[in-house]
């Protein structure tokens, strides 16, 4: 009998819980929503709140709704021992820290959803990103993202130095990195305004990617404990935008507002993503090779690392785009919005405003600041994030 009892021991091995899963499937709809809606946007116009597109990114806090109010709900009225162990308290209710933070962005989320279309019906079908709704929506979203993060941190955390559920481990750090992967997208996402392809040959670009986005490398290297997380992130986020460069135009649309500048018969897809692939990896190649150098030291290095790198590889990738040769199915330079005229820089295919000389490193002096200060958060972050338990 013993020898049966031992014959299958995969049989015993924790698994990830289905609503680490469904926090990882809220996160998702919300990503290939909202860059969904860009194009339906940029497409068609706003024709009606009640868009597939929209329906993706709502169903994000449905899903967090869903997989934070169990957690809540059951450790509160129904809580197992390790349930009631791995919680805090929060106005009389128990759950995870991140249930509760996610609970609040789905919240927040459906909240914004009839303010949205209300907002629309009074302003205008098509009005600006920035909008009080909007600006709901997006603090909701961050909410469900960072709530689904800190989840599958703590799981990770407490699987962590436990050989038998190394297996698990290994599973739910590649659910973390996903899911920071999938951050990323976002972030770059709400940058879209400033790192359009034709602004790559101006410093405020480069200041806009730096404020941030080494937090995300930092934080993810450190708490994931996975030496090339930031290159795990940043081909993500490529592999993602590409993707989208290569689906969405494969469908037809029509512009259903005006003024229609372009004759558009597809989805338009969004631009070439940022090179941010090369500052990646020379940040986990620093920060696996410096561990031991002090956070204020290594972010001083880092900081002018990410943003050379960074400019050294998009500089003369982004002349490449104002070329010919971008206009493909690849690179998507081609495709431009309804509402672009003629006469605009995107259409035209040359820089915004190119900045050089004193200006131009002005600029970029600032973007490694900013990208300093955004480290040294980030390995503060990262090392909180690693002690997550509950």
């Amino acid at each position: 009998m013993a020898t049966l009892s031992t014959a299958h021991p995969s049989a015993k091995l924790p698994r990830i819980p289905w609503y680490l899963w469904c926090a990882a499937l809220a996160v998702t709809s919300v990503t290939i929503g909202a860059h969904w809606d860009v194009s339906w946007h940029r497409s068609i116009g706003r024709d009606s709140f009640w868009t597939p597109a929209h329906m993706a990114i709502y169903a994000c806090g449905v899903l967090a709704g869903i997989c934070c109010g169990y957690l809540i709900l059951f450790t509160t009225f129904a809580p197992r021992p390790q349930m009631a162990d791995t919680s805090v308290r929060v106005l009389g209710f128990r759950g995870p820290i991140g249930a509760f933070i996610a609970a609040w962005g789905g919240i927040a989320m459906l909240t914004s959803a009839p303010f949205d279309n209300w907002w629309h019906n009074a302003y205008g079908l098509d009005v600006k990103i920035i909008s009080p709704p909007h600006t709901l929506l997006m603090i909701g979203i961050w909410g469900v993202c960072i709530g689904a993060l800190f989840l599958i941190a703590a799981a990770m955390n407490r699987s962590a130095d436990i050989p038998a559920r190394a297996t698990q481990f290994r599973q739910l750090q590649l659910l973390f990195l996903y899911i920071a992967g999938l951050m990323l997208v976002l972030s770059m996402f709400f940058r879209m305004e400033y790192t359009w392809d034709v602004n790559l040959h101006s410093a405020s670009a480069y200041i806009a990617v730096a404020i941030g986005t080494p937090l995300y490398f930092a934080a993810a290297h450190i708490c994931s404990r996975n030496r090339w997380a930031a290159t795990w992130m940043t081909l993500i986020y490529s592999v993602f935008i590409i993707g989208l460069i290569l689906i969405l135009p494969l469908f037809p649309a029509e512009p259903k507002l005006g003024p229609v500048f372009q004759h558009v018969t597809q989805f338009i897809p969004p631009r070439f993503p940022v090179l941010l692939i090369v500052p990646a990896i020379l940040c986990d190649l620093l920060m696996a090779r410096a561990e031991k150098l002090k956070p204020l030291l290594l972010s001083l290095v880092a900081g002018p690392v990410f943003v050379l790198s960074l400019v050294a590889a998009e500089w003369p990738f982004a002349s490449f785009l104002m070329s010919p040769a971008a206009a493909n199915r690849f690179f998507g330079t081609a495709y431009h919005d309804y509402g672009t005229p003629p006469w605009s820089a995107d259409v035209l295919r040359h820089f915004i405003a190119p900045q050089s000389g004193l200006a131009l490193w002005k600029g970029l002096a600032m973007a490694m600041v900013y990208a300093a200060i955004s480290t040294w958060i980030g390995l503060a972050l990262g090392r909180w994030m690693k002690r997550i338990q509950r």
